[in-house]
């Protein structure tokens, strides 16, 4: 019963299903499963796969997702909810491939809290140093989340917004082709903040997320590749906040998108994903991060001319 009435809370039985017990509960579930839905099952798969390729490559999945969505021509006031479970796909994705580096930073941290030598580990764990940052990045994102909730998900409804940020996106990966990587540089607390701060900017739809963090930690003479690896493991607490949170949004007001459509999605940008983070990896070692700015004019260009 529990299951029934708060999981669907908006198909709720009429008085002669209320009186009807098991029969009331039965017929609760068939309209909740049979009602039509507002996003079919190939269309959760194809936002799905768009999520898990646009989440990690530069080119902003948020965008991607409302102007998929608008294309597709889904409409749910709670695409929100859609968009942070499928996210949460991707999540899954990068804790797969990242799963040695989350073990050794949380076994590293606690070593160093078990020892009270957390400022010595500090100077020579680079574990612990990664943990640390990745705490300190995660704060303006939760912030500026939790202050402005309401206006975030309105902007989500503004596909010329999106079209608008995506040449933003692109301006931002076009100049790193400029800085210059110092050999050996650390994250620490201060690059690990700044880089912060550009995350809680690409919350906004059409900022890449990836794209943000990873120019930025350019911009400040990181190394590529280390600054792709912080910019995975950064979006772990993010993505895993923004779901939890989201989660009950969904369990309360019902899963409108359909129950099926949700897990599909979800796994179609967990394994989209594990692809997309193989790719980027390879592309940032070749030298050839900026030139995914030229997609986000195309489509950020074409986007304003079609709307």
């Amino acid at each position: 019963m529990f299951f029934v009435f708060n999981v669907f809370p908006t198909y709720q039985p009429d008085r002669r299903c209320r009186s009807g017990g098991k029969v009331g509960a039965i017929a609760t579930l068939f309209r909740a499963w049979t009602d039509k839905p507002s996003m079919t099952i190939l269309q959760a798969i194809i936002l799905g796969l768009l999520q898990g390729l646009t989440e990690f490559l530069p080119v902003s999945s948020s965008g991607h997702l409302v102007l998929g969505q608008y294309l597709l021509q889904v409409e749910n006031p709670d695409m929100l909810s859609f968009d942070v479970f499928v996210h949460f796909g991707t999540l899954i994705s990068v804790c797969i491939i990242f799963r040695k580096d989350i073990g050794q930073i949380i076994l590293s941290l606690w070593n160093a809290v078990r020892t009270n030598s957390m400022r010595a580990a500090y100077e020579t764990n680079e574990y612990v140093r990664l943990g640390l940052a990745i705490a300190v990045a995660s704060i303006p994102a939760a912030v500026i989340g939790l202050t402005y909730r309401d206006e975030i998900a309105e902007a989500f409804r503004d596909p010329k917004l999106v079209s608008v940020n995506l040449v933003v996106t692109g301006l931002l990966l076009f100049l790193t082709r400029f800085p210059k990587a110092v050999q050996g540089k650390r994250i620490g607390l201060v690059t690990g903040f700044i880089i912060g701060i550009a995350q809680s900017v690409a919350i906004l739809p059409g900022i890449s997320r990836s794209g943000a963090t990873i120019s930025t930690a350019i911009y400040l003479r990181l190394s590529p590749r280390l600054a792709a690896r912080f910019s995975f493991l950064l979006s772990i607490p993010v993505i895993a906040g923004a779901a939890l949170l989201e989660s009950k949004t969904v369990i309360r007001q019902g899963m409108e998108i359909g129950f099926g459509s949700f897990i599909v999605g979800m796994l179609a940008a967990a394994l989209m994903g594990y692809v997309a983070i193989k790719i980027l990896l390879r592309i940032i070692e070749s030298g050839r991060f900026s030139w995914f700015a030229f997609y986000c004019f195309a489509i950020g260009i074409a986007g304003l001319l079609a709307l």
